[in-house]
């Protein structure tokens, strides 16, 4: 029985191990998710830059295409910034999660110990309280075997008397 009880502590440890390695590996991945398009729209940003310099026109004047293109590259970093905005709200939501979940456990183990520490309290009174049964019957155990001796000690006692008495009578 006890082995069965620590083979399924052991099993509930190991999963528990995988889901927290499976929760961190999702949470490194929508990390590693949002750091891709920060760094897209870092790309993205030096583009416009780039853009907003270019000067094809005559006399050195942006045309309506140079407008136009550092427009386009403006609106996909915009886009890009949705993105990293719903990817920023769904790994903050995970941690929120795991912040909570985390809470959980910690509240969970609190409660288990102090159910542990009461079992191990009310376990260690009982204790004290056989122990003291087991020395009061051990006295009682020592009266009786005093109590027999004395009781052996005067039969022994009257049987010698009465057999001196028999044996003076005869004479």
């Amino acid at each position: 029985m006890k082995k069965l009880i620590l083979l399924l502590c052991l099993l509930f440890i190991g999963l528990a191990t995988f889901a927290q390695q499976t929760d961190s590996l999702a949470y490194q991945l929508q990390r590693k998710k949002v750091n891709n398009l920060l760094g897209k729209r870092s790309i993205k940003f030096n583009q416009y830059f780039q853009s907003l310099d270019m000067h094809t026109g005559i006399f050195g004047l942006q045309t309506k295409k140079d407008i136009r293109r550092s427009n386009e590259i403006l609106m996909d970093i915009v886009q890009t910034d949705n993105a990293v905005f719903k990817e920023l709200k769904i790994l903050l939501d995970y941690r929120t999660t795991v912040q909570s979940q985390v809470l959980d456990r910690s509240k969970e183990s609190e409660n288990r110990n102090t159910s542990f520490m009461g079992t191990i309290n009310k376990l260690r009174n009982q204790t004290e309280k056989l122990q003291a049964e087991a020395e009061q019957y051990h006295k009682e155990a020592e009266n009786l075997k005093k109590l027999l001796f004395v009781a052996a000690a005067l039969i022994l006692l009257l049987t010698f008397l009465i057999i001196r008495i028999k044996s003076s009578k005869r004479r």
